[in-house]
């Protein structure tokens, strides 16, 4: 699949690999995915990035994807579901950090490495990385830019997505900011993957 990325995309998924490294991380997740593409300066995504206002907000952002860690990954759907039926995910997140310390819920182990070699991709990541090729497809192009890895990330539910509709990014406002009003695929039709 990677004989397909672009040189942007490609230089995405070298960039999620430093920010894990960077974060101490054992594994590159989607956020990871995410912070890489925030650093595009050049192309399609830069400017769609610039024009949704993720380039000016990008602590904000950090600060997001940074809570969402702290929670475990759950998203504001399983907080929601959890205060339902009585729960306070913030509360519980509190304890378990008071007996566990800070973060505790991250999944990572703070960088103790038992190996040597290159950081794996979480199974949400290769997620995204497949689904930016089913979006490409489904626009008939064929090759994965980094502009299919923004999309990927704004249809594919969970904590990245949140942020980014936190700040006002979806995937159809991505969709515009990237292609116009104009946004259809290969057959006029707007396509998820």
């Amino acid at each position: 699949m990677f004989e397909r990325f672009t040189k942007d995309a490609r230089a995405t998924v070298t960039g999620a690999v430093e920010h894990a490294e960077r974060a101490g991380a054992d594994t590159v997740t989607e956020e990871h995915l995410l912070l890489a593409l925030l650093d595009q300066d050049t192309g399609r995504t830069s400017f769609a990035i610039t024009a949704l206002g993720l380039a000016d907000r990008r602590d904000s952002v950090a600060a997001g994807l940074a809570e969402a860690r702290r929670r475990g990954g759950m998203t504001k759907a399983d907080a929601e579901a959890l205060a339902d039926i009585g729960i306070d995910l913030t509360a519980v997140v509190s304890r378990i950090e008071e007996a566990h310390g800070e973060g505790a819920l991250r999944g990572d182990r703070g960088g103790r490495r038992r190996w040597t070699g290159g950081r794996p991709f979480t199974r949400g990541a290769k997620k995204i990385l497949e689904k930016s090729l089913r979006v490409a497809l489904g626009r008939g192009d064929r090759f994965i830019g980094g502009e299919h890895l923004l999309l990927a990330l704004a249809a594919s539910p969970g904590p990245v997505a949140d942020v980014l509709a936190e700040h006002g990014v979806t995937y159809a406002s991505a969709e515009r900011a990237l292609y116009g009003d104009g946004a259809g695929g290969a057959d006029g039709h707007r396509k998820a993957g």
